[in-house]
Order: structure tokens, then C-alpha cells, then sequence
């Protein structure tokens, strides 16, 4: 799981974010809380001093300010405070910052000089711990975040490896909250899919087995009708369709038989696929005679295919049949191109239907019950799956073209 995607990150970033606005939040109040303080402490200390000085110096009476603090009226006032507006402000003297508050009173104007007020360092010690107590805040979420993240992630993730794992008994079944709901869920889910994949597998082996005797009295028929009846072309012809006709029936079901198999009982090998796209073009060939249709192969660069011998060859070669059967003029061609075998054609292109079913859509409602929908593509596409394979479409003025990409190590099991 990439970070930009993870829970565990998300939660984090969450729970920092509240962090950073609730600290915001309360930086704010202590900043309005610090200023008014500010005002409460200096600012009328100095306004009451004044209201207690004015008239002791007005009735020529002894004016003694507490430590820090100096009186100063009219001529007296320093050189450096005169010029002041009226009211408290914060000067600053020969590098020493000073309380200064400006008034008028009968007598002229008057200054009143905070000269050692600490509430600056007070200020400074305030918003420090304040400093230290967000970055702290910020790292308690951190930690909070990843734990409750990890927390929230893991049995996902552990639920996740069991799955993808395959493993019979999901974990956290017993569990009376909502992953121990999605673990049943999952659970029960899974074993409907299992059965029904499991009838499919065995219905579809029952019926391929069962098919595989009469097909084959069938092949053995046509090929003594074909031996009695050499010399007689009327009777030859379909003689050699029927046998024909019950070797691909028997392909099929041999086929059908293996992808009921799981793929780690099958027989695995090293193949050429230039061999194997030439034996398709040959094994066709009678499709195309006495036709204005060609089936060549074009050529290309040969490579190593690892699969399944009879399937590998069966999903050309139902590509190429196909083919040949939905075209009625021009050519089908069959090529290689890096490590795809390609199968081309000009005949009147994909119906919706059969479209429709490649790319697991809903057939159309107008496209329903037409022909050529496309069975031997399914199998085309339960071959590929099945050995890891990949088909692609590609879209053509005129005909199709069907390409088989395999990877570049397909393994077996």
C-alpha cells in the first residue's frame, strides 16, 4: 500500500491537523489573555499612580514612587519622553524598553515611567511554554495518530493477507464489531463463490469426461466411412466433415477438461510460439479452400512461450477459426509481434454482442439473441486467465485484430 493511499497516514495527518487547529485555537486565547493581562498589570498601575501623584505634587507634597517607578511633570519630564501622544506606550531609552504613561493635568503635561516592569520577560516565558507545549501537543498527536491508526489498519491488513491468501478460516470472525461483521461477511461470501465454482469445475469435467466416448465412436465412424469412400467425392466430402467436426468436439472437451484442472495439475512447458502459430495456420487451412479467403502467416520474431501446451494452442487456434468463419473474403493473417501473437482479419469486424461479452458489459438490449456471440472467444478468455495470459482487442476500419500478449516470464505453478 503506497503512503499516499495508506489509513495509517490519513489517521496521522488527521489527528495533527486537529492538533495544529486546537492549538491555533487556544494560541489565540492566550495571546487576548496575555494582552489584556498586560493592560490589567501596567497599564492601570500606572494610571492609578498618576491619579495618586497629581495632586500630592499640585499641593506641594513629597511624590515618592514605588522601586521602578518615577513621577515627572512639566519641566522635569527627560528630554527623550516629551513629544509623546497621550496615553500608555512602550518606549524604548538607551536599549532599555520602558512603561511610559503621557497625561495632562491643571498644572501642564506629566509623565509616569515604568523603569523595570518584568512583563515583558513575562510575555516571553508565557509564549515559550506555550511554544514548547504545542510542539509537545503536536508530538503526542503523532504518536496518538500512528497508534490509533495501527490500531484501526491492521486487522484490515491482516484480514486483507488472509484473503488474498486463501486461507479457510478468515480471522477475527468472533470479533462482536464492525471487522468481525466484515470478516463473516467475507467469509460467507467467499464459500458461495467457492461452491459455485467448485459445481461449475465438476460439472464441466462430468460433461467433458462423459462426451469423450461418443465423440470418439463418432471420429472412428467418419474415419471408416472416409477409407470406404476414397473414390467417391459425394459421399467423401461430408464423410470427412463429420470426422472433422468430432476432432474439434474432441479438442473442446480435452480442453474443457484441463480448465477444470487447477493450474498447478497441469503440464507445463517450454514452447515455441512460432511453431505453434504455424501448426494453427496448417491445421486450418481446410476452412479457407475453395474459398476466395487466405489464411497465411506473415511471420515474426520468434519467442519462448511457458504454459500449457494444448491450451496455448487452442486459444490460437480458436482465434483463427473464428476467423475463418466469420470472414468471407480477403485474408486472415497470423503474426508475432514482440511477445504477442497477433490474428487478423477483414471480415465485418466484432458484433456488439460478442464485443459486449470480451469486456464483461451488459449486452445490448437491440444486440440480444443475435448470432456470433462469441463462445469461442469465452474460451479464448477463460484460456488466457487461466494461464496468465492476456487478449486485447484493437479496434479496425475493416475486420479484426486480436492480439494474445503473454508476459514476459509466465510461470507455471
Amino acid at each position: 500500500m503506497s503512503k499516499p493511499e495508506s489509513m495509517r497516514r490519513q489517521i496521522t495527518v488527521a489527528y495533527l491537523k486537529f492538533a495544529a487547529a486546537s492549538t491555533l485555537f487556544f494560541a489565540i486565547i492566550a495571546a487576548v489573555a496575555v494582552e489584556g493581562i498586560e493592560v490589567r498589570l501596567v497599564d492601570q498601575r500606572l494610571e492609578e499612580v498618576a491619579e495618586w501623584a497629581g495632586p500630592r505634587h499640585a499641593g506641594k507634597l513629597p511624590v515618592e514612587m514605588p522601586a521602578g517607578v518615577s513621577f515627572h511633570h512639566g519641566d522635569g519630564i527627560p528630554r527623550s519622553l516629551r513629544g509623546l501622544p497621550e496615553g500608555v506606550q512602550e518606549v524604548t531609552v538607551d536599549g532599555v524598553d520602558l512603561h511610559v504613561l503621557k497625561g495632562r493635568d491643571a498644572l501642564g503635561e506629566y509623565v509616569v515611567v515604568d523603569h523595570d516592569s518584568a512583563y515583558e520577560q513575562i510575555e516571553l516565558v508565557v509564549y515559550s511554554m506555550f511554544g514548547i507545549a504545542f510542539l509537545g501537543f503536536l508530538g503526542c498527536s503523532l504518536i496518538l495518530g500512528r497508534y490509533v491508526g495501527n490500531r484501526v489498519v491492521n486487522p484490515i491488513v491482516e484480514l486483507a493477507q488472509a484473503v488474498a491468501a486463501r486461507t479457510p478460516q478468515l480471522p477475527m470472525r468472533e470479533r462482536g464489531d464492525e471487522l468481525g461483521l466484515l470478516a463473516r461477511t467475507i467469509a460467507g461470501h467467499t464459500g458461495e463463490l467457492r461452491q459455485f465454482l467448485d459445481r461449475e469445475r465438476f460439472f464441466t469435467g462430468d460433461v467433458s469426461h462423459e462426451l469423450r466416448t461418443p465423440l470418439t465412436v463418432i471420429a472412428g465412424a467418419a474415419e471408416v466411412l472416409m477409407a470406404q469412400t476414397e473414390r467417391e467425392p459425394a459421399l467423401y466430402a461430408p464423410a470427412e466433415r463429420i470426422y472433422r467436426a468430432a476432432r474439434e468436439a474432441t479438442d473442446v472437451t480435452s480442453m474443457l477438461l484441463r480448465l477444470a484442472r487447477a493450474p498447478d495439475q497441469l503440464e507445463w512447458a517450454r514452447m515455441s510460439a512460432l511453431a505453434l502459430a504455424r501448426a494453427e495456420v496448417a491445421r486450418y487451412q481446410p476452412l479457407v479452400m475453395n474459398r476466395p479467403l487466405d489464411l497465411i502467416y506473415t511471420g515474426g520474431d520468434d519467442f519462448t512461450v511457458h504454459g500449457v501446451r494444448e491450451l496455448v494452442g487452442a486459444a490460437i487456434g480458436n482465434l483463427v477459426r473464428n476467423a475463418c468463419q466469420y470472414t468471407e473474403r480477403g485474408t486472415v493473417e497470423v503474426s508475432l509481434s514482440g511477445r504477442a501473437v497477433i490474428v487478423e482479419d477483414t471480415g465485418p469486424g466484432l458484433p456488439p454482442a460478442a464485443r459486449a461479452r470480451l469486456n464483461n458489459e451488459p449486452i445490448p438490449a437491440d444486440a440480444r439473441g443475435s448470432s456470433g456471440t462469441g463462445l469461442g472467444l469465452g474460451l479464448v478468455q477463460r484460456i488466457c486467465a487461466h494461464l496468465g495470459a492476456t487478449l486485447v482487442l484493437r479496434e479496425r476500419p475493416v475486420g479484426t485484430r486480436f492480439e494474445i500478449h503473454f508476459p514476459d516470464e509466465l510461470t507455471g505453478p
